[in-house]
């Protein structure tokens, strides 16, 4: 290591959020150590004795901690560079700031740290009135003190310098012209070491030229903080993608490289792997074909390294659950209390829901017998007959197609590893912040094709050339397939044995997966039922200009940062909905139980109504204590299914977020069923919604069609119960709407979800799936109606942007009417 050491090439935790933990620290400096990286520096921005108290010592339990960190990396082979951001509030003329800092560094050198770094990066350039007496500029403040500084410790040989201006973009007016960086060129001290991270903040690639223009002016060749991969400016966004964009030969006009992470810890084994591969690539005498760094090479390494670390059981924080569980990977767990987190070689536990802020998962709930059969295997064959409780639900999910594919190749979460080409997808989806990986860019480009060619299938155009039309719906196919391995790919990082793992990465795949379920729903719900400008309110044309066209890494130009697109893949999906740009649609945090349950949600289909009818009575006898209604038609709840009929138990079911919004199921179904969806789970139909496009025009078609239909089903002498009563209360259910509700609010829509939902994450992108369709045809706003009393769905609503707008004058019963405009 000692031949390398001139070049420092490592790891700087210097992000802002929570800092990584100890352990999590020990297994970074064993990476380091087998890959043959050789620095580590300390400096988390949310460590409050590293910026904002950076004036306070460390207390004796903390000194314990920081001299075991700095022992092990040392034991490790590993530099420790100690790094203090004192720029927010120094003052670089007081005695006793000079000396409060010296303290604090003098503290960290006697626990045996030998390098050090001082920050003033991100913060202001103005001086106080003490210091612009004392000092020429804000460039000599910080040199001075820094000099002293560098002095006091015996000039070590490793002290690194932050500057203010620490990239091209943030120099004024230029690199060359740049008072402030001239200054620092010409006044530090010649063995400081000054950090730069290139043209950008977040620099695409890292020029030669450029690099020699920083080093002409700084008198030195500059050390590298690398922000390729960091991600704490952007919560959606993951970066899994190789190192990239720096040649190895860069090294000559560089004191070192550090790359500055992702704030997950997790997230940074291809990082941290490949940034090894290019420093060892830069170490080869011989420049040959072998040994000159590949990127795609570099990855495929380290895929191959991290496949095996992605299936080890380990807790939350890189905590094995058991001791012996290091001497054998392959033994199965004892069957204590947390077995269901282990994979052993012949016996797998499903991994229940547990809480993401535990570290042990609580007892798995109890199961229904129709979910014990789909979780051991078993699966119910069309046509049996269906004696389970009500809370177990009848049949394979009547999806069928494309939105089924993951179970014909069998549910995986909880009961396998993570395969090769799951790993890669999830690589490819979270690449690199200026660049998509190949099933990102796949995933875009076909969303951005079926859009602007979606009037090849539109519901009312004229007849398409049957190629096109096969073209469409074949690159349909495509999609939806890629849509399915990423619902997929959620069950099995849920399902997983390393719990590490799901803690750091579950937020972003589960953001992802809800986002791929819109989009599939979307794509299938384009296929016959979209409509052309021709329509009385929609205009797919008019309405999809609005929407995003353009990759995001598309629109980042040279002289743009990340962050200029914020969102990543699921960003760029959203943008290309037709309600992408209503954020408050999609910014929600995950659920705190995961779960590895299958979902998908797709349009209705007519055979899909007598499962609806089954669930809606299921929720009406649920009301009713289990007792059976008088009526004796089979088809009469879900012919009236209104919420007075369920409000009765909701409050007994508080993951159901079901609200009753108009009370005719049957003919929305009958009437409209292009604004119908269907989520479904493993065990079949878990929930519907249901919308109407234009409410006025569809009262007069209830009125017209709907009621005489529904009067000759239920004849008097047809035998049934009470049918005059239920032909009255139907009628009634058809009340009107105030002109000026409908005027700016013109859809209505339904949300039903029986109360096993796990993930109520789904409801929520069921009801945004529904909007999108609505926006689509043209609507500009949608309300429902909601209990007063019923503080949980209002809580939901309005988190979605929906607003009270009218109390109970729309219907004879009590409600509150909540809209939002789209």
């Amino acid at each position: 290591m000692e031949a390398n050491q001139h070049f420092l090439c490592g790891v700087v935790e210097g992000f802002y959020g929570r800092p990584w933990s100890m352990d999590q620290r020990r297994f970074l400096f064993q990476w380091m150590q087998n890959w043959g990286l050789n620095t580590y520096l300390y400096g988390p921005k949310d460590d409050l004795k590293h910026r904002l108290l950076w004036r306070e010592v460390y207390s004796p339990e903390e000194e314990g901690q920081l001299r075991t960190l700095i022992t092990e990396a040392q034991s490790r082979g590993l530099r420790f560079v100690y790094a203090l951001s004192p720029g927010q509030d120094i003052v670089f003329s007081s005695s006793c700031d000079l000396t409060l800092l010296k303290r604090k560094l003098r503290q960290v050198s006697d626990l045996g740290c030998q390098a050090f770094a001082i920050l003033f990066d991100d913060i202001d350039h103005s001086l106080c009135q003490a210091d612009s007496e004392a000092f020429s500029s804000f460039a000599h403040a910080q040199v001075t003190v820094t000099n002293e500084i560098y002095r006091f410790l015996g000039e070590p040989p490793v002290f690194l310098f932050c500057p203010t201006e620490y990239c091209s973009s943030l120099c004024s007016p230029s690199v060359q012209k740049s008072p402030y960086l001239q200054t620092v060129g010409e006044d530090l001290l010649p063995n400081i070491t000054v950090i730069w991270t290139g043209s950008k903040v977040i620099s695409r690639e890292l020029c030669v030229d450029r690099l020699a223009e920083v080093e002409s002016v700084l008198q030195r060749p500059p050390l590298i903080w690398d922000n390729l991969h960091a991600n704490d400016y952007d919560s959606r966004r993951l970066f899994l993608g190789p190192f990239k964009g720096r040649e190895p030969w860069l090294r000559g006009h560089l004191r070192g490289l550090l790359l500055n992470p992702n704030c997950e810890f997790e997230a940074n084994y291809i990082p941290l792997h490949t940034l090894a591969s290019w420093y060892r690539a830069g170490s080869q005498e011989s420049k040959d074909e072998e040994t000159d760094y590949c990127p795609d090479r570099a990855l495929s390494a380290a895929l191959h390294d991290w496949m095996e670390e992605l299936n080890q059981p380990l807790q939350a924080g890189r905590q094995r659950a058991r001791a012996e569980q290091r001497s054998s990977r392959s033994k199965t767990p004892d069957g204590s209390d947390c077995t269901a987190t282990f994979r052993g070689a012949s016996v797998v536990a499903k991994l229940p829901v547990f809480p993401l802020n535990s570290s042990s998962p609580p007892p798995s709930p109890t199961k229904s017998k129709g979910e014990r059969e789909v979780q051991e295997g078993g699966k119910r064959q069309p046509g049996q007959a269906d004696n389970r409780a009500p809370a177990s639900r009848s049949g394979a999910p009547s999806g069928g197609g494309h939105g089924h594919k993951a179970r014909g190749r069998g549910h995986s979460g909880g009961k396998g590893l993570l395969s090769e080409s799951q790993v890669r997808l999830l690589v490819g989806l979270h690449y690199l912040p200026h660049e998509h990986g190949p099933s990102a860019q796949k995933l875009l480009q076909d969303l951005t094709w079926l859009k602007s060619n979606c009037h090849l299938v539109c519901a009312n155009s004229k007849k398409s050339s049957p190629h096109k039309v096969d073209e469409w719906r074949g690159r349909a196919s495509e999609f939806l397939s890629l849509c399915e391995d990423i619902a997929q790919l959620h069950c099995s990082v849920v399902g997983g044995a390393n719990r590490a793992v799901l803690y750091d990465l579950y937020p972003y795949v589960w953001d992802l997966r809800n986002m791929a379920l819109v989009a599939k729903a979307f794509v299938c719900w384009l296929d016959g039922r979209v409509l052309n400008d021709s329509a009385t309110l929609a205009s797919w044309r008019n309405c999809f200009h609005l929407c995003g066209k353009t990759a995001g890494t598309d629109v980042l130009r040279e002289e743009s940062e990340p962050w200029a697109f914020k969102g990543g893949v699921s960003g760029e999906v959203q943008m290309l909905l037709p309600i992408g740009s209503s954020s408050e649609l999609f910014t929600h945090p995950p659920p705190l139980f995961p779960t590895s349950r299958l979902y998908n949600i797709r349009p209705y289909r007519s055979k899909d109504k007598v499962e609806l009818y089954r669930m809606v009575r299921q929720l009406h006898l649920r009301s009713q204590c289990g007792q059976e209604s008088g009526a004796s038609h089979p088809d009469v709840v879900g012919d009236r299914c209104g919420s007075r009929d369920l409000d009765l138990h909701r409050h007994r079911y508080e993951s159901q977020e079901s609200f009753g919004l108009f009370r005719c199921l049957g003919a929305c179904l009958a009437l409209c069923p292009e604004y119908s969806f269907i989520l479904e789970d493993e065990l079949g139909v878990c929930g519907c919604i249901l919308g109407i496009l234009d409410v006025g025009s569809f009262a007069k078609r209830c009125q017209a069609s709907w009621l005489p239909a529904m009067r000759d089903k239920y004849m008097p002498n047809g035998g049934h119960a009470n049918t005059q009563d239920l032909i009255k209360l139907m009628e009634e259910d058809q009340g009107e709407y105030p002109d000026s509700l409908l005027y700016h609010f013109p859809s209505q829509l339904r949300l039903d979800n029986l109360p096993e939902l796990v993930d109520v994450s789904v409801s929520r992108t069921l009801l945004v799936t529904l909007l999108a369709a609505l926006k689509a045809n043209g609507s500009q706003g949608v309300f429902c109606e909601v209990q007063p009393t019923d503080r949980q769905r209002l809580e939901f609503l309005t988190k979605l942007g929906f607003l009270e707008i009218l109390r109970g004058e729309a219907r004879s019963r009590e409600g509150l009417v909540m809209a939002r405009l789209l």
